[in-house]
């Protein structure tokens, strides 16, 4: 079983950047791909991001939403058993609460309900 904890969340303007933190407990972290979603008020949970258990050099590692790609970036460090989500050029609509999940097939998805581990989630918001 994994437990994960999201940090880095907070209230930002216009253009600005956060770096989001998601920590698991459990010696397994590496085995799992790990995913970014977002929830915001009076919208369905959407996918952001995703990266793989392991770095491929044949296969895509990280896989964007196309409302983030460029300005997101997905990375996760095993030994740290955390995975990072750096935000740039924040907008308004990125306002929505972030959640780190976690699956275990181990490739990445968009889809949620492949996801069987998440997190209580952080806040972010973003002011025009």
């Amino acid at each position: 079983q994994l437990q994960l904890v999201e940090s880095g969340g907070g209230l930002v303007q216009t253009g600005a950047s956060l770096r989001l933190s998601c920590a698991a407990s459990g010696r397994t972290f590496s085995s799992y791909a790990m995913g970014w979603f977002r929830q915001a008020p009076g919208k369905e949970r959407e996918f952001v991001a995703a990266i793989r258990r392991s770095v491929s050099w044949s296969a895509t590692n990280t896989y964007y939403a196309n409302s983030v790609k460029g300005r997101f970036t997905i990375s996760r460090d095993n030994a740290k058993n955390t995975v990072y989500l750096q935000m740039n050029s924040l907008k308004p609509e990125d306002t929505a609460v972030y959640y780190c999940a976690a699956d275990q097939r181990g490739a990445g998805t968009a889809n949620a309900a492949l996801y069987a581990y998440w997190g209580q989630g952080t806040q972010v918001t973003v002011s025009s």
